[in-house]
């Protein structure tokens, strides 16, 4: 079963409620890509009137975690996933919509490939930026995820 957004975004609303009740949605999943999309309003926001740092990091990690799930599944093998290690810069008040990006899907073939051989975990960095509707960067999320096959 290929991964849609509309299949990601019905699977957000019971497995992570809060991404979906905070307005995050799924735009576009491809191969090497996916983009996920958050308007500022009064329930996502901190008390200086722009998107929560917290909301900015869920559509960030959803960017690159569909993009893991997605491979996971082309591969038909069971095999576990886990953020490690994040980090996160902030540029600019974050108001709006801001559509994040991460374009890193063609690093998670070579990790799931060598999770299958060896049976070891492998982890890879995936980076996410987000900006708003002028294409100025609000804010860049790097996360390390772990792939391993489960034994």
């Amino acid at each position: 079963m290929k991964l849609t957004p509309s299949k990601i975004n019905t699977f957000n609303i019971f497995k992570l409620p809060a991404v979906f009740l905070m307005g995050v949605r799924v735009k576009s999943i491809t191969n090497s890509s996916c983009k996920v999309s958050v308007k500022h309003k009064w329930i996502n926001q901190n008390p200086f009137k722009s998107l929560f740092w917290a909301v900015q990091g869920m559509a960030a990690e959803l960017t690159t975690g569909a993009l893991v799930m997605a491979k996971i599944n082309e591969s038909g093998k069971k095999i576990s996933m886990l953020v490690t290690t994040n980090n996160a810069t902030f540029t600019k008040k974050a108001t709006g919509r801001i559509t994040f990006v991460c374009n890193d899907g063609e690093l998670i073939d070579k990790a799931l490939q060598k999770t299958i051989e060896t049976g070891e975990g492998q982890t890879i960095w995936m980076k996410s930026v987000g900006t708003n509707k002028d294409g100025i960067v609000v804010s860049t999320f790097n996360f390390e995820w772990s792939v391993k096959v489960k034994g």
